[in-house]
Parts: structure tokens; C-alpha cells; sequence
């Protein structure tokens, strides 16, 4: 079937030949295509959806032949959690708890332990009802209750979480497998040593403990000293070694006590050489051998695993290690504990158990749970697991009877007994009050089972039904020639032969235009189906409104015919307008708008295209926005919307910018019109907007005047717009006795609407009220710099009154500063200010680095971008008169009538250099962002990689005083913003080695944020 576009443009092909008022009912069933031919099964990859008859690729696929019922539930078969019959009980992994889940299966095995546990007092599962859950408190009684489902349970595998939980073990971190071990027998003897029952409180030592003692033979006198000891298990060193003999004889072998490791004799009362070696007594029944994988790298410091290939029997003949006893001493192996990895640190663990009942060899791995074939221990696949590491031994051979291991890190023996004629040494039998617990868990697991089962069976039927269903309406939905049919939507259609989503109620109001029908451009999102179909779909669902061929709008056909008849025709008469503005026109012609002329086309189109949306239905609109409601032209006054609306001024006339029109002929404008009959007229003879012009009249001259004001203010103050000689306390002007303050703020002001007069507006008011405190005293000082209140000196108040300048504000202004200082107001902004600078953030300070003979580098020189007049600024100032230490030096007259704001007669006219404040970078020196509660240490950090100079080779110093507390902040310091830090290297610069060192021994630094502007002085 063609693509959509092609059926879309051939639906409406007709038009080229038709008028609107010829339309018949033949051409608007070939606009809504209902004679179009139905696709076949196979004929279509997906559906077709500029094709209403078009049923393929909806859906179907999946209803249409034999389903296989499972394919109607996402439910697992309940009996695949049921424990198959003759095999055991697995744990469930909770995220890294394998090593917890090997012990576990190893402990369970061994009869006697779990015998014991059994007979342990449990008062509150033995009072337990079956109401509840039961939930067992102590490790011995999550044990008891662990090893009862273990043994009896009709699950899978079960949940160990209540005794990890008790154990306080992290679920998500893997542990030392050998160090659990050990803690928890430790844990475990403790809890049965508070039995009351005597036989169960030395359990663990009869199961797991033997008798070593370390024994030292002193060199001189002979002398030989036994210390005793218990053990539960022995620790093997594997390094060097092939097989389980040599770790067990190098374990027991003699070591020489010599040096500064020598051993101190009682009999000889001095240190003196000895030899000592470990001496076996006895063995446990269970005898527990942890074989040393994980051991410490001292080169990396960190723990890693020995991939050595270790062999060890399936019998062990300890008889030959014991001392004083003869004969043979047989142990037959148990379990081996595995650890598939090549690292210390992750990895997972797996064991091989034997059944003591059977003889029988099993996996054991969390969940999963294999039984070996012929009794056999089969170590297989899992000492391939880590074939990664690159230098890969070659397994050696294994003779009969002995087995070779990489990953084993514990081997389980058994002594080996005289086969007993009673049964019940070889079965453990489940006490009543526990074997009642695991009824009441077997009871809910087989509940569950059936709730299972029956929602696997509610989804089969619902699926079969749906399947019937869907065969028997799927057939009746193509709509056959000349019989009645039926519009329903396509999504709706979708979404009832998708099976993952529950069928609501049939929706087609999307569909229908401004008349109440189906709009014509809405075909293609829904289906034309038989009568009998669409019949049964709404008697089983509901929904509407209901389309038919009754629906088939006839006003959109036309007004649609009528839209692309205009969109041909436009295209032509595009052709023939771009050619005709071209020509220059020939008597009476019309004003068009350049923008306008540009764009008409587009225009002409939307025009079009908002006429076609008006049939359409509010509700079918995509997204809610209709043709009015095109948000991106919302707010942008620059966007056209109408026709020759660039020429129209703001008062309805035309432009007075002759630029942005052009003159076009009467055949031009005759085409344009007939596209945009609302659009402006504008003849050839008409005038422009005669209060435009005035308006423009009116500007030039207020241009001029702000010209002529800000020259002649520019001549009178030509000292002040360049910022020259002004005055300061130490330099008065020749022949001036009084100076007076205005804001810094006026001044900017100022010189802003001279440098642009017809951008800026002329500064009428002075504004000396921010010098001013809430209480009308003054309170900035004459010589005081401020981020927000600056104050100028200026010369006499003429040159101002001259500069035409409102002369009775500013008289005003100048009498209110004729004042006392505020000192409540001013001592408050001293001590805001001087809080200001110990608590500041991201500020600049400077490092300058100083040479040996303690000069600054390069000091006298400035950086080459500096003028010269800085230079010449940098001079030292002269020495303050008597009196200019006090901070208020230079207040105004007690008198405010007559005294002016500073009086030339209260200072010594003595000559003076002013000094810029501004900080000139002399080479050498650099700038950085540091903040108040920043540390020394950081601050050296920044040194450190801004110089390359290490944090132990700086000597740094501020105003003559050492910074040497390392701990301490910059603004208890005396660090402030634009401070100069002088920095002396004690040694050389030292290499890229040497300053890694010195991070490392500082520690790293988290960089501060974007800096802001620092607080800079102004002259």
C-alpha cells in the first residue's frame, strides 16, 4: 500500500477540477476514502493509517491461531519454590551473605551440633500459637528454628534475614568468611554455656576444641617450659607449600628464638636463644582447617588472595602429629568450603557438603542446591572460575583419593568411627514444638501455592475468553462494499487486542470537527468497520459517539476543497507577484511593507490554514491549541500576524519610515488583496503620520538641546568629567577655603549624560541624602570609601551652581551636611565594616614572593600594561598633621548656617601626593580567591599550585608578622580582602615528586566557586 502522504494527496486530488458547490457525495467518500482497498494478512509490515479499510498490524498477531495458555499469566509455576523430594533445604542470598549461607549448610551437617541445638530450652517457641508468626529472639533460637526448616521444611530455600539480622551483619558487604567463623562459635559456646542442662553447655568444646600447648626448650640449661591451649581450629599456612601434610608439619615445626626475639629462662634468669615448637594433644571430633588465602600484601597494604594449588586427602591420618599417643588417628573429609574470585575483597562463596546419613556429596550455593554423582566429591567448574589472572598455573595431578583446590580457604574432617548398629546416632529427629513451627510455615507456604495457582488459572480463562472473543469479532470487522459501516478509533482498537491493558469504554469525541461529525483529517486515526462488528464492540463496552456514514462532514470537504484550491492558485500567483515588484510601477501605485512583501506568501498560507482549523472541533486540536493559540508567538511583538501591519504607525496612519516600505503597482496589490481582504491600504498619494512627524520634530530638538547643556556643563567642570586634580585633605586648590562632599554616585551620573546626551537623562538632583544617617546627622566621612555610599570632594559650590544644576536642591542638601557627625550611626558602620572584613567569601588577596635579600621581586618595576601616572601615584604620602589620626578628622562646623562642610583653615596647607588605592600586580605576584573561615593549610595548598613551591618550603608573612599556624582561619589571621601576603621559599624548588608529596601530606582541597568582584577602593 502506498505511504500516507501519497493516499492523503490522492484522497484529495478531485479538487483541481471541482468547486466547492460541486461537490457531491461520491467526491466525499473518496476525501474520506472509503472505497480504498483492505489490506491482507502479510501484505502490510505494520498498519497502514492513511487507509481506514486497513485491519492488518493492529494487534492481531497474538489472538490468531493456538496460543499456548501461558502465554495468557506472567505467573512461575508455585511448585517450582517446592522442595524436590530426597535433596535439601536452600538459603536464600540477601545481597552479599553467601559466606554466611556456607556455614550455615556446614553446621546444619553436622549431627551432633544440630542434636544439641534441638534439645536447647525455648519456652516462647514452645508457648508459640499458630495465630501469629513466630519470632524467635536469641541466636540460639533463630538457629534452632533455621536448622528446623532446614530439616523439615517444604520450601525451596528459605530466609536466613532474622538471623543475619540478629547477628548485626551488613546484608550489602561482604565479610571475612574465616573471622565469622570464629565469632560465631565464640558467640555460639557463649549462648550454650548459660544452659541449664549440663550436657549442652560444653557442646562447642566437645564438637570443635582440641589441646595444643606451645612448648620452649631454653639452649643453656635445657630447660623446657609448656604453655596450654585450646583451639577450634587450625590455621595452615599455604605459601610454599603443595599439599595439606606440608602446612600441617611446617605448623608443628620448631622455631629458633634468638636475636632480640630471644626467650627469658627462669632457671638461668637472663634472656638466652631457645627453640620452640607447638605440640599437639588433642583433636576434636569435627577438626576445622583453615587453609591462609587471604593474607596482608605489604607492598600494596592491603589484604590478597593466594591462587596456590593446594591437595589434601579424602582420609587424613593426624596419628603422626600427636604427641604421645600411637596407632592412627583417621579423619574423613566433611565439607570444603570454597571462594571463586581472584581478589580478597568480593568473590562468592559455595560449599561441598557430605551427607553423614548417605554418603552423598553436595553443592550447596545459596539457593541452588546439586547433587554430586557416584558419592564423589566433584570440584569441576569451580576452580575455573578465576582464570583471569595473567601468570595461570597449571593444575597438578591428583592421585586416588586426594583432590587439588585453588580455592578452597577451609577444609571440614570428621574422625573417623566404628560403624554403630544404632540408627539413632545417624538421624536427627525434629522436636515436637519445633516440628509444630514448621507445620504452621509449610501450612502458609502451601496457601500460597494455591493463591498462586489460582491466579495463574483467573488469567488462563480470561486470556482463552479474550482469545474467543477477539476470533469471533476480528472476522466481522472488515466493513464489505455498499453495506453499513461504522468509524471507531484505531488507539482504542490497539488497546483492546493488548492484553496488558484494561479495556475502557469506546472514545471518538478526538475525531469530530466544529459540526459534530468526523473531520476529514481524522480518517487516518480511526477504522471503518461493519455495522454487526461495531454493534457487539459497544454492547460489551460501551462508549460513542457513535459514526456512521451520516458522520461524513460535508462542510469540511468543501471548506478543505476550497483551502487547497486557494494553496494551488497561490503558488502561481506567488510566481507572478515575485516578478511583477520587479518592474517599476506605472501610475497610481499602493505602499506595502518590505517585511510584508517578504513574507506574504507565508502569510497567505496561515491565513489558509486558520480558516481550515476553524472547522475543526476543540476538542480534536492537538494538544488544546488551536490556530489562536500558537504559544511561540505569544509575547514576540516583532512577529507579523497581519499583512502590511509593518507600515502602520502606532496611531493608525502610515509610517514616516520611508525605508521600510515600497511602492508596488495596482496589479500587485489586486492579487495581495485577494488574499488579505482586512489588510491596510495605503495609496501612493497619501501622507504619512503627521504626529509621528511632530513627535520626530519634537526629538531632534530635545537632541540638540541635551547636546548643548552637556558641552557646556563638559567646559565649566572639565576637571571633574576627566577626573583630574581633584581635591584631597592634603592637597588643597590655590585661593580655596572651602571644599564640599556630593555622592560618587552623582558623579557617575553626571559623567554619563555628557559622554551620551541623547541617551542619558539630564542629573537634576545632586542627592547628598545617602550621606546622611536615619537620624539626618551625617555619617560618611570625607575621606571614608564605602561599596555603596561613595563621597567626592569638589571645589566651590559656583562650579556646580554654573553647570545648571538644580541650585535650590542642592543648597538644601548643602545645609543639612552642615552638621556634627552622627557617632551612634558611625560607630555601628565601623564595626559593620570591620565585620564585613573577617567574614568575608571569595574575595582576592596577593602573593608576592620575595628573594633572598628579603626584597620584593621586581618591586620597583610595575607590570607593563601600568601608566604612568599610577606610578607616579604609588609615591609615599606625606605625614599626617596633628590631628588626622582621629577618624573623624575634618567634620563640619558646630555652626550649620554659615560653616561649610570642611574648612581650609582647620588643616596646615602643606603639599601632598595623592595615593592611588587601586592595586597595581607587580611581576611575581598573583592573585587568589580565598574566603574568611578558609585555613591557612588551604591557603598554602592554592601557594603550592600557583608557584610550585611545596606547602613545608613556605614562610609566609603579612604586614612584618609570620603566618605559622597552619589551623587557623584567614580572618582570625588578619587575612583581609586585597591583602598582600609576601611569601619566602625556603630551599629550592623541589620536583613534581616532592609537591605530590606535600598534597598528600595536606590532604586534599575542594576548590571554592566562581569568584566575585573583589572590593576595590576608589581614588
Amino acid at each position: 500500500m502506498a505511504p500516507r502522504l501519497q493516499l492523503e494527496k490522492a484522497a484529495w486530488r478531485w479538487v483541481e477540477t471541482v468547486k466547492p458547490e460541486e461537490i457531491s457525495w461520491e467526491h466525499i467518500e473518496l476525501a474520506y476514502r472509503i472505497n480504498l482497498p483492505a489490506c491482507k494478512r502479510g501484505a502490510c509490515r505494520r498498519n497502514c493509517k492513511g487507509n481506514p479499510n486497513c485491519l492488518v498490524g493492529i494487534g492481531e498477531q497474538a489472538w490468531l491461531g493456538e496460543i499456548d495458555e501461558n502465554a495468557f499469566h506472567n505467573i512461575d509455576d508455585p511448585n517450582s519454590e517446592r522442595r524436590d523430594k530426597n535433596t535439601f533445604v536452600g538459603l536464600t542470598n540477601l545481597g552479599a551473605t553467601c559466606y554466611v549461607n556456607t556455614f550455615l549448610q556446614v553446621w546444619f551437617h553436622n549431627l551432633e551440633l544440630r542434636r544439641s541445638l534441638y534439645q536447647c530450652h525455648n519456652s516462647r517457641a514452645q508457648e508459640h500459637n499458630s495465630e501469629s508468626d513466630y519470632e524467635p529472639q536469641s541466636i540460639c533460637e533463630h538457629l534452632q528454628y533455621l536448622f528446623a526448616l532446614l530439616q523439615n521444611s517444604n520450601r525451596k530455600y528459605i530466609d536466613p534475614s532474622g538471623l543475619v539480622k540478629a547477628l548485626g551483619l551488613d546484608t550489602g558487604q561482604q565479610q571475612d568468611a574465616q573471622e565469622f567463623s570464629k565469632l560465631f562459635l565464640s558467640l555460639l559456646e557463649d549462648t550454650l554455656s548459660k544452659q541449664k542442662n549440663p550436657n549442652l553447655q560444653n557442646v562447642i568444646q566437645r564438637q570443635f576444641c582440641g589441646q595444643f600447648s606451645y612448648v620452649t626448650v631454653c639452649n643453656q640449661c635445657g630447660r623446657s617450659s609448656a604453655l596450654p591451649s585450646r583451639f577450634y581450629e587450625l590455621e595452615l599456612n599455604i605459601q610454599g607449600h603443595k599439599n595439606l601434610t606440608e602446612c600441617v608439619t611446617e605448623f608443628l615445626k620448631e622455631e629458633k628464638l634468638d636475636g632480640d626475639n630471644r626467650y627469658f629462662c627462669e632457671s638461668c634468669q637472663s634472656k638466652q636463644n631457645a627453640t620452640r615448637r607447638i605440640r599437639l594433644h588433642s583433636l576434636p571430633p569435627t577438626l576445622n582447617l583453615q587453609l591462609m588465602r587471604f593474607v596482608f600484601d605489604r607492598q600494596t597494604g592491603h589484604k590478597k588472595k593466594l591462587n596456590t594449588f593446594i591437595s589434601f586427602p579424602e582420609q587424613l591420618d593426624m596419628g603422626p602429629f600427636l604427641e604421645g599417643k600411637s596407632g592412627w588417628c583417621v579423619y574423613e573429609l566433611s565439607a570444603v568450603l570454597i571462594h571463586r574470585g581472584i581478589s580478597a575483597y568480593s568473590g562468592h562463596y559455595i560449599a561441598h557438603v557430605k551427607d553423614a546419613r548417605t554418603s552423598d556429596w553436595y553443592k550447596f550455593n545459596d539457593e541452588e542446591i546439586e547433587k554430586m554423582e557416584g558419592k564423589k566429591l566433584q570440584l569441576g567448574i569451580e576452580e575455573d572460575i578465576a582464570e583471569t589472572v595473567k601468570s595461570q598455573t597449571r593444575k597438578p595431578k591428583c592421585g586416588k583419593g586426594y583432590h587439588c583446590s585453588r580455592n578452597a580457604y577451609m577444609l571440614v574432617y570428621k574422625v573417623q568411627e566404628e560403624e554403630s548398629s544404632d540408627p539413632s546416632r545417624a538421624s536427627v529427629e525434629v522436636p515436637a514444638f519445633l516440628q509444630r513451627l514448621v507445620d504452621q510455615d509449610n501450612h502458609k507456604f502451601e496457601e500460597w501455592c494455591c493463591e498462586m495457582a489460582d491466579m495463574r488459572k483467573q488469567s488462563v480463562d480470561k486470556g482463552k475468553a479474550k482469545h474467543e472473543e477477539v476470533k469471533e469479532l476480528y472476522e466481522l470487522l472488515p466493513a464489505k462494499d455498499g453495506e453499513p459501516y461504522e468509524f471507531i478509533s484505531l488507539d482504542w482498537l490497539k488497546k483492546w487486542l493488548d492484553d496488558a491493558t484494561a479495556t475502557k469504554e469506546i472514545d471518538n469525541s478526538l475525531f469530530l470537527c466544529s459540526h459534530g461529525k468526523l473531520h476529514p483529517d481524522n480518517v487516518g486515526e480511526s477504522k471503518r468497520v461493519s455495522l454487526q462488528a461495531a454493534k457487539l464492540l459497544y454492547e460489551r463496552y460501551g462508549g460513542g459517539p457513535r459514526l456512521d456514514s451520516s458522520s461524513l462532514c460535508r462542510e469540511c470537504v468543501g471548506q478543505r476543497c476550497r483551502v487547497l484550491r486557494l494553496k494551488n492558485q497561490l503558488n502561481e500567483d506567488y510566481k507572478e507577484v515575485s516578478n511583477l515588484v520587479k518592474r517599476t510601477p506605472s501610475g497610481e501605485g499602493y505602499w506595502v511593507g518590505k517585511a510584508s512583501l517578504r513574507s506574504w506568501r507565508q502569510l497567505a498560507l496561515e491565513q489558509l490554514e486558520e480558516d481550515e482549523h476553524k472547522t475543526k472541533h476543540s476538542n480534536g486540536e492537538t494538544n488544546g491549541q488551536g490556530p489562536h493559540s500558537n504559544s511561540s508567538k505569544e509575547g514576540n511583538e516583532e512577529e507579523m500576524k497581519t499583512f502590511n501591519e509593518d507600515i502602520v504607525c502606532s496611531h493608525g496612519g502610515l509610517s514616516i519610515m520611508d525605508t521600510e516600505r515600497k511602492l508596488v503597482s495596482t496589479e500587485v496589490w489586486t492579487k495581495l488583496r485577494a488574499y488579505f481582504a482586512k489588510a491596510p491600504e495605503f495609496t501612493q498619494s497619501q501622507e504619512p503620520c503627521q504626529q509621528c512627524l511632530t513627535l520626530e520634530q519634537e526629538e531632534k530638538d530635545n537632541e540638540a538641546v541635551s547636546k548643548m547643556m552637556a558641552l557646556d556643563q563638559k567646559n565649566q567642570l572639565l576637571n571633574l568629567f576627566h577626573e583630574k586634580n581633584r581635591p584631597t585633605l592634603t592637597k588643597w586648590p590655590q585661593g580655596t577655603d572651602v571644599l564640599y562632599v556630593v555622592p560618587l554616585f552623582f558623579v557617575d551620573e553626571w559623567r554619563k549624560f555628557i559622554r551620551r546626551p541623547t541617551k542619558s537623562s539630564p542629573v537634576s538632583n545632586v542627592g547628598n541624602s545617602l550621606l546622611l544617617c536615619p537620624h539626618g546627622v551625617l555619617i560618611i566621612h570625607t575621606s571614608y570609601k564605602s561599596t555603596n555610599i561613595l563621597n567626592s570632594l569638589i571645589w566651590q559650590i559656583s562650579y556646580v551652581k554654573n553647570a545648571s544644576i538644580q541650585t535650590q536642591t542642592l543648597n538644601k542638601e548643602v545645609k543639612q551636611l552642615n552638621r556634627h557627625l552622627c557617632w551612634e550611626c558611625r560607630e555601628g558602620f565601623l564595626f559593620q565594616q570591620q565585620r564585613d572584613l573577617r567574614e568575608y567569601t571569595q574575595a582576592t588577596i596577593y602573593i608576592r614572593k620575595v628573594i633572598e635579600d628579603k626584597r620584593m621581586i621586581k618591586e620597583a618595576a610595575p607590570e607593563l600594561n601600568a601608566s604612568s601616572s599610577e606610578a607616579e601615584e604609588d609615591k609615599e604620602e606625606q605625614p599626617k598633621v596633628d590631628g588626622e589620626k582621629d577618624p573623624d578628622f575634618g567634620q563640619v562646623s558646630p555652626d550649620p548656617a554659615v560653616a561649610p562642610v570642611i574648612s581650609n583653615s582647620s588643616l596646615t596647607k602643606q603639599g601632598g601626593i595623592r595615593r592611588s588605592t587601586r592595586h597595581r600586580k607587580l611581576r611575581g605576584e598573583k592573585a587568589l580567591i580565598v574566603s574568611a573561615n578558609q585555613t591557612l593549610k588551604e591557603l598554602k595548598i592554592q601557594i603550592m599550585h600557583a608557584f610550585s613551591v611545596a606547602p613545608f618550603d613556605q614562610n609566609l608573612s603579612i604586614d612584618g608578622k609570620s603566618l605559622t599556624d597552619d589551623t587557623a582561619t584567614l580572618g582570625s589571621l588578619g587575612v583581609i580582602p586585597e591583602s598582600i601576603i609576601c611569601l619566602k621559599v625556603h630551599h629550592a624548588e623541589r620536583g613534581c615528586h616532592v609537591l605530590e608529596q606535600g598534597c598528600q601530606t595536606y590532604g586534599p582541597w575542594a576548590k571554592t566557586g566562581p569568584p566575585k568582584a573583589p572590593i576595590r577602593p576608589v581614588g
